[in-house]
Formats: C-alpha cells, structure tokens, sequence
C-alpha cells in the first residue's frame, strides 16, 4: 500500500525536526556553498553538488574558493569519501560517515535525499534577458531521483513565476504531482558577500511554497539554520519579494548617481549633502554614488522583475530608467579620467591609468559584474594603456554577463611607490580596506575618486572626485 503525502510530511518534518533528514544543495558558488556548510553545521547531512570537477576536489582537499567560507571550517564538516565506501570504524554510531558535508558531481546521491535546494547561476543574456538554463537542467537533473515526500526548494536568483512555470513541469515529467506528491517552494537567498556581520546563519528570509504544507516545511528546514522565515503565500510572492528588495536599491542608487551628476554641475560635494540628509532620523535611507552597480543581485534582478512584467503587459519605465543612469556610470567616470588628464595637459590615448579596486563592492573577491568592467573597456577602446590593482582579485578576465566589445583578461600589479609615481592617472572605483588612498593622492599625477574613498580634506590639485563640482563663486 502506498505511503500518503500527508504521512510523508509528518515523516519529513520529523526528520527535519530531529536533524536526521539528507539535504541535497545543487551548485557550491557564492550561495550554494555557504547554505550547504550552514546545514552542515546545523546538524543535517549534505550532499554537495556541483558540476565543476576542481570545485569538487578543492571541497574535497579542505580548500575554500569561497571568502565568506574559512577552509578550517570545511575540515571540520567535509566527508572525504562517499559513505558507501567508509569501513565501520569510519563510521558513527548511527551509521553515517562522521563529516557531514559530502562534495561530489554525481546527481545520483540525490537518491535517498529528503530535500533538495537549487541554488545555481542565473546569469544574463547578452541582451539583458533573464538566462535560467542551469535551473531548467538542474531541474531535469532531479528528476530520475524525485521520489514522494521529497522536498524541492528553488534559491536561484530569477523573475516571478520560475517556480511554477519553469520548474514544477519539468519536475512533473518524473509523473509526481508538486504540491500532491512531493513539496515545492521558493527561498531566496540573501547572501551579502564579506558581511561578517549578517550572514546565512542569521539574515532573516522569506520562504513561499505551491501549498501551504509545502512552504511550512520549507520554513522548518532554513530555520535549522537558525535564521527567522517569514511564510508568504506562494512562490512567485517569494520571487517578487527578492526582486523587489534588490530593484528598492538599485533605484535609490540611480537616484544617488543622478544627484552626484547634478553636484557636479552646481559646484556642491555629493557626499557632504548625502551625509547631511542622513542625520534625518526617519523616511531617509543613505545610498551613494559609484562607478555603477555590480554583482549578481542588485544589478540583476532588476532586469528579471522587467522582464516578468512584459508578460502582463506593463512597462516597468521606473526601472528602466534606473538602469539607464546606473548603466552611464561607468562611461561617466571615464569622462572624468579624460578630464582630469586634460587638466595637466595629457591625452587619453596613450595614458597610463591605473584602476584601483575591481571586485563589485568593499573588501570582497568576487568581481562579477563589476563595473570596472565596463570602465575598462572603455579607457580601452579610447586608447588608455590600463593596469590595475585589487589585493582580492589576482586575475580579471571578463566576468560580466553583458556584451563586451573589446575583451581583456588582466592582472593586478602590485601597488608599488613607482608605479604611483609613473601612471598619468590612477582611478579609485572600490575602496577596500588596508589601502593608503592618501598616499595614492600624495604620489600620482592625476587621481579620479569614484567612490568617496579620499578624505574630504584632500584638496590637491591633481584630484577629481565623482559628485563633487569645482565651486565658481
């Protein structure tokens, strides 16, 4: 006689309950490798998945490629060998292998598993369309092992409506019905890369599943983590809630980034009024100019919230015009470059800049989406000889999803008192930490501060900064 879903959700729950249930996390980037070591950590067995065999191997080692992800702690929690393979005596008492975490490329360990999370890329076309490929395979790649009572949860970045119109058919091909047979929601994630402060382990999210069963148990398995779930009352809720966070910063961005424009213009520092605005105790919420957005969310799910709304035939003109702005940015401070080299009587083409600080944001490795990148190729493509300094990020190919017309594959050079001296100008786009930006001012020609990185009090000469506007009276 077969098992009732309903007596499978008891079961499920209770494993969950008792940290006795088998997670299965697809993809170990940014997202999926901290969720999987939280899990881990809390007690549940994982089985890590990712079709990258180095990833796999470097899990495998103890090494991290994640920053946010100590290698002490995978030590600690990563199964060296599959359980199958693991003699009595490597075993615990219960039976399972003693570390808690197994990294593998095989799809076939999901067999067995009470709950599986997709966490994969969710990259952009190179017409800025929303490209959710990985989901739709890892989707398939579920499917042979889909059993009932199974959990599925959707963490990927994307556009309302993935869940249920994307995911749940492909999953349905295995002749298990969703929300009938096996459990489907949608959780998104809120990693905020470098944050010591937030992390997995307590950024409350949201969880939103096809029933109310299935986005209760979504619930009880993130909270093991220990993070508070709000249940909202449908996947595509959670989808658009993810969406909307992200668009709510990408637009006051845009806003800061106009204002930094209009400064210019009028003599004011940006800055100065930004810092001013933000004494107001209430309905004021600081954001800032910069070179332009970067990363995989904030500049993203803009786009895929777009996108989503053309299918109900609404134009989503706020966003758009957001994007607009924060898409100029990069073109803007290279605008900025050309001038302050002109200002010392020095051509664009043929000068040496130095860009200083490629990852997307603050004392981070990732640079996806930076937008050096696009700064970059256009020094480039004016004729700039261009080297650059990150002491997070070695190596910087191209790692955005939009087009590239002139591709570049860098590496940083060290920030030495000579290479200060030599370039013609030196560009601040990221301000990471540990970097003397005085010194920088003290000993190049020409400095272009993109992001507030320069002590206010700096009036040399050979200074220019974003949102700040030569005064004339």
């Amino acid at each position: 006689m077969a098992i009732a879903v309903t007596d499978r959700s008891i079961e499920l729950e209770e494993r969950i309950r008792t940290r006795t249930a088998t997670v299965a996390v697809l993809g170990l980037g940014y997202v999926g490798l901290p969720l999987a070591v939280a899990f881990a950590r809390a007690g549940l067995t994982v089985r890590a998945i990712d079709v990258d065999a180095e990833r796999v191997q470097a899990l495998l080692e103890g090494t991290s490629y994640i920053q946010d992800v100590p290698s002490a702690v995978l030590q600690e929690i990563v199964r060296t060998s599959p359980s199958s393979l693991l003699s009595d005596t490597e075993k615990g008492n219960d039976g399972r292998a003693i570390g808690r975490l197994e990294p593998t490329t095989d799809y076939g360990t999901l067999a067995g598993a009470d709950a599986v999370v997709i966490s994969v890329p969710t990259p952009m076309t190179r017409m800025k369309q929303p490209n959710i490929d990985y989901i739709c395979a890892a989707a398939a790649g579920i499917v042979p092992h889909l059993r009932s009572g199974m959990l599925v949860v959707l963490q990927s970045t994307t556009y309302p409506g993935t869940t249920e119109k994307d995911v749940l058919p492909i999953l349905e091909r295995s002749g298990l019905r969703a929300g009938v047979d096996f459990h489907l929601a949608f959780v998104p994630e809120r990693i905020n890369p470098g944050d010591r402060r937030y992390t997995v382990e307590n950024i409350p999210t949201v969880a939103g599943g096809l029933s109310r069963r299935c986005g209760a148990l979504a619930a009880m398995l993130f909270g093991t983590i220990g993070a508070p779930i709000t249940v909202v009352s449908s996947p595509a809720a959670a989808e658009l809630t993810k969406c909307y966070e992200n668009t709510f910063r990408f637009v006051n961005i845009a806003l800061a980034n106009e204002l930094a424009k209009l400064c210019e213009r009028m003599g004011l520092d940006v800055w100065e009024v930004i810092d001013a605005a933000k004494t107001k105790p209430f309905g004021f919420l600081a954001h800032y100019p910069s070179a332009g957005v970067g990363g995989h969310c904030i500049l993203v799910d803009p786009y895929y919230l777009a996108c989503a709304a053309r299918e109900y035939d609404l134009s989503l003109g706020f966003i758009q015009l957001a994007a607009d702005i924060n898409e100029d940015m990069p073109y803007h401070v290279a605008g900025l470059v050309s001038r302050a080299l002109g200002r010392q009587g020095i051509a664009l083409r043929g000068a040496k800049v130095l860009v200083l600080g490629v990852a997307f944001k603050k004392d981070i490795d990732d640079a996806r989406n930076s937008p050096a990148d696009r700064l970059i190729e256009a020094l480039l493509e004016d004729g700039a000889d261009v080297q650059y300094h990150d002491p997070y990020v070695s190596e910087f190919p191209v790692h955005s999803d939009f087009s590239r017309r002139r591709p570049f594959h860098l590496t940083s050079t060290p920030l030495t008192d000579e290479l200060l001296e030599t370039v013609d100008c030196a560009v601040i786009v990221q301000a990471h930490s540990g970097v003397d930006y005085r010194r920088i001012v003290q000993q190049a020609k020409t400095v272009v501060d993109a992001c507030g990185a320069v002590p206010s009090e700096e009036t040399t000469p050979g200074l220019l900064r974003l949102g700040v506007g030569a005064r004339t009276g």
